[in-house]
């Protein structure tokens, strides 16, 4: 498997406009972005998908297989993918089982797909209520990097793409991690609420989240370095393991929670995104890091506090019992008892261990 390639938009279109066989499936919600793509591409055929994790299932993709049939794509076809992580997830997973395997590339449009869900080439689907279990390793061509496209995203949405850039440097980089955790609160302390995504953090700001963000804010916070250096950092990762078997598991810190407080969300219909639960299962990694004696005590304390400032959720509304057959059935376990867990030493430090599914309740 190639390693990533992360390009600029001018260089993806230089390369797009080369392709004989191009095809593009993008979200609804980012229309104004494909209209322009396809002003200047020569795409062959299109496809709008209306995107949720209810539809992020094999019917989904075997629609867009179907399609790909009827407009004749070939084995030499490309793949666009414009949207976020699901677009990109779907879109990846359908073109790695067309005909054996097909190319195609991502346009990212949240903050989310651009520092985690649109590189690296994991692709799949959610199974009766769990995330991602049916997928394939498959590397896209490129993924584009462009922060105009962010500047429709509703402010929770941009929380959600926080959380995993937050992540990202919790695992590999304290100083990052330090600086635009600063960076964002400075934002905050600088009353530009109401001015850009990055002031509207504060869970109480959900009053328009169809309002898009002032990108010239988000400049002056370096945050297009930011992203840039989240995305990098993730590449750099998957180069060295592409198919997880290895140091790749550290990208999963905060899910193997996360991923069991979706479940439990979509069972009791409860309202949480992706980059909530992240973020409250990286509390509760860092939490059991403490309980563990990997981390010392406090840390926790520090990323609620800083989580809570950036307008990120902390606390699970389910507790660890309620948790515990999700963690059992997620993707990342090792047997039917032992579940491989990220856990913190400290930000930007981070180990893997194989813990006993229900070790939380039998730490303090």
């Amino acid at each position: 498997m190639n390693a990533p390639v992360l390009l600029s938009l001018t260089d993806a279109l230089a390369r797009l406009q080369a392709e004989p066989e191009l095809f593009m499936v993008y979200d609804g919600n980012v229309e104004w972005v494909a209209s322009q793509l396809l002003e200047v591409l020569p795409v062959r055929a299109s496809m709008l998908l209306e995107t949720s994790e209810e539809g992020k299932t094999l019917q989904t993709v075997q629609m867009l297989e179907r399609w790909l049939l009827q407009a004749d794509a070939s084995r030499g076809a490309l793949l666009l993918a414009v949207g976020g992580g699901i677009t990109t997830d779907l879109v990846g997973f359908t073109a790695a089982i067309y005909k054996r395997g097909i190319r195609y590339a991502n346009v990212p449009t949240t903050l989310l797909a651009q520092v985690d869900a649109a590189i690296g080439g994991k692709t799949g689907v959610n199974l009766d209520g769990y995330k991602n279990m049916l997928g394939a390793f498959r590397m896209p061509e490129f993924t584009v990097l462009e922060a105009s496209f962010l500047q429709t995203l509703p402010p929770r949405e941009f929380r959600c793409g926080l959380a995993e850039l937050l992540k990202t440097f919790l695992l590999a980089d304290g100083p990052a991690y330090a600086a635009i955790v600063s960076s964002l609160k400075m934002g905050q302390n600088e009353d530009e609420r109401g001015k850009m995504g990055i002031s509207s953090l504060k869970k109480t700001d959900f009053e328009d989240e169809r309002r898009g963000m002032d990108l010239s804010s988000l400049k002056r916070a370096n945050f297009e370095d930011a992203v840039r250096k989240a995305a990098a950092i993730k590449s750099q990762i998957v180069t060295e393991d592409p198919e997880e078997h290895g140091v790749r598991a550290k990208l999963n810190l905060g899910h193997t929670f996360g991923h069991a407080i979706e479940h439990e969300a979509r069972v009791h219909g409860d309202d949480i995104n992706h980059g909530e639960a992240v973020a409250m299962g990286i509390i509760l990694a860092a939490e059991l890091s403490e309980r563990l004696g990997v981390a010392q005590k406090g840390l926790s304390t520090q990323l609620k506090a800083d989580f809570s400032l950036l307008g990120l959720p902390v606390e699970s509304p389910y507790p660890v019992e309620d948790l515990l057959e999700a963690l059992r059935k997620d993707k990342k376990a090792v047997t039917g008892e032992k579940v491989k867990f990220v856990l913190l030493r400290a930000p930007g430090d981070v180990i893997l261990q194989e813990l006993p599914y229900d070790c939380y309740l039998h730490t303090k």
